[in-house]
């Protein structure tokens, strides 16, 4: 079976909030990257995560799935074609990978990951 969801993430208006309600609820591992970015680890077996202040004010507080895929270019390309709004075409985020995000036609956020491609040495 293919196209598992890989990663979730909270866009908030109220990091810090978020950062101290979760680890006292779930007692999840947060670390810190750039941009401020929090890494959500909830275990070796399970999906991970992240939470980021809101990258547009008018966004909405919530929890954004996200669906690995092979092509982020060509699944959002296919999403549009099938009538869903794109919200971000396409990212590439340095060393990992790239990700986009469509809203789908019911209303609905999904966002889709593709790990970079390694390369042999």
């Amino acid at each position: 079976m293919g196209n598992a969801f890989v990663h979730i993430e909270l866009n908030t208006d109220d990091l810090k909030g978020s950062k101290k309600f979760y680890t006292k609820l779930f007692k999840w591992k947060l670390g810190e990257m750039p941009g401020p970015y929090t890494t959500i680890n909830t275990g070796p077996k399970a999906t991970g995560g992240g939470m980021q202040v809101k990258p547009m004010p008018e966004a909405p507080t919530a929890w954004l799935p996200y669906v690995e895929v092979a092509d982020v270019k060509k699944t959002i390309a296919q999403a549009k074609k099938l009538g869903a709004s794109i919200a971000l075409e396409y990212q590439p985020i340095p060393g990992m990978g790239a990700i986009g995000i469509f809203i789908d036609p019911a209303g609905a956020a999904l966002g889709v990951w593709a790990p970079a491609k390694k390369t042999r040495r």
